[in-house]
């Protein structure tokens, strides 16, 4: 049933406000005190809590020094609200992120801070990524709440800090569970297009270091360039991307034409135009598939760094440092048969809409969750190829239809 014309009025309002405020790394802050009223004043009862860099350094996920891990500032809101005997029903979390990267404002057409219309597309940063579908979990659980279903059970709609940054508010809540009842399933609500994404990669952050030998340009044969070996490895990085892609038989990414991609984000080689650069940096990231670990694909990719080292008398006396850095995603999936699948592809296919399951090649939240014990399916409107883009946008009437949608699933899971 489609949320009422007042609901979606809120629903339009509390979107704006939340891309407003600028809730950048480190900043989630600037959100907290609003989004605690706000779920307040809708009838939600509220809960927050705070990540401890010591217990998340103990999580595969972040790096082992808690000093490197930024927990201050960073809240998590969450909003409960339950249903007849909810102890003696099922607990579902709607749950969505609401720190987003930053924007190069000069590629922007406005600014993206100032939540912009163009047509029925809202252009703000985080539209898509995702604070549109965070706005339509939150009125999903108050348009069922209006409803006053004849049900048992709680809804709880967690609004996370930190998930760009490994997931802070989401992993501090399935290590210390924040709440007095336990968590039977979770929707979250990133932009898959409204279909269900029942599996997400995993990726690896590797930084390479090089070290040549400098030379004034004029007399550049005496040096040592750092630029040839680094197309050596990159070159060796992206056979083993084509081989690993070639044994990929898993059903759900067949669509994809690289499932586990390898991208050297940054390079930072030499100094001056006039000098051989004798010192390269690079940072790169690498897709992890669900049957492996991060040690696995780490492995995989050392040895193939040594043998391309193995091939280069420079490099064997000065070989290359390859160590990991910044934080880890773990590959999760979701069995089809979990109900909170089911729920979300009936609704789905009773809308008409297409309930086939997909596989993600980026990670999510959702792998806390199942790492967790606790299934997951992420479910949303926009599509991903807005996040982190230039004029980052969301189609509006995709977001009014998810919270429709989520809040038929999440009815449909309660009742089973």
């Amino acid at each position: 049933m489609p949320i009422s014309p007042t609901r979606g009025a809120e629903l339009r309002d509390f979107a704006e406000t939340l891309l407003s405020f600028r809730t950048t790394a480190g900043r989630e802050h600037v959100a907290r005190e609003w989004l605690v009223d706000r779920l307040a004043a809708l009838g939600f009862e509220t809960c927050e809590w705070s990540a401890d860099a010591e217990t998340l350094a103990t999580h595969p996920s972040f790096p082992d020094d808690p000093a490197a891990i930024d927990v201050e500032g960073r809240p998590s809101v969450a909003g409960v609200v339950e249903f007849g005997d909810p102890d003696a029903g099922r607990t579902l979390v709607l749950n969505g992120h609401f720190d987003v990267v930053p924007a190069e404002e000069a590629s922007w057409s406005s600014p993206p801070f100032e939540p912009t219309w163009d047509g029925d597309d809202l252009v703000a940063r985080g539209a898509a990524d995702m604070k549109c579908g965070l706005a339509a979990a939150v009125f999903a659980a108050r348009h069922l709440a209006d409803q006053d279903p004849d049900l048992d059970g709680r809804v709880v709609v967690e609004c996370v800090a930190g998930e760009e940054d490994g997931g802070i508010g989401a992993a501090a809540a399935t290590l210390s569970n924040p709440y007095p009842f336990d968590r039977d399933a979770a929707i979250v609500a990133e932009p898959t297009q409204l279909r269900p994404v029942v599996a997400t990669a995993g990726s690896l952050m590797m930084r390479l270091r090089l070290a040549g030998r400098s030379a004034h340009a004029a007399t550049r044969w005496r040096g040592e360039s750092v630029l040839p070996h680094f197309e050596r490895i990159r070159a060796g990085f992206a056979d083993l991307e084509r081989e690993r892609t070639e044994r990929t038989d898993h059903p759900l990414y067949e669509e994809y034409p690289v499932p586990w991609p390898v991208n050297v984000g940054t390079v930072r080689a030499g100094s001056w135009a006039s000098s051989v650069p004798a010192a390269l940096e690079a940072e790169v990231r690498i897709g992890i598939g669900l049957d492996e670990t991060a040690d696995d694909v780490e492995a995989i990719f050392r040895d193939r760094l040594d043998d391309v080292v193995a091939d280069s008398e420079w490099l064997r006396e000065h070989p290359p440092e390859f160590e990991r850095f910044s934080v880890q995603f773990e590959p999760a999936e979701t069995d089809l048969d979990e109900p909170v699948v089911t729920a979300v592809r009936d609704v789905l296919a009773d809308h008409d809409r297409d309930d086939s399951p997909r596989g993600a090649t980026y990670g999510a939240d959702s792998r806390h969750f199942v790492a967790a014990g606790i299934p997951t399916v992420l479910f949303g409107p926009g599509t991903v190829e807005e996040a982190h883009y230039p004029d980052e946008r969301i189609h509006w009437p995709d977001v009014e239809e998810a919270a429709s949608l989520l809040a038929d699933a999440a009815e449909t899971y309660l009742r089973e």
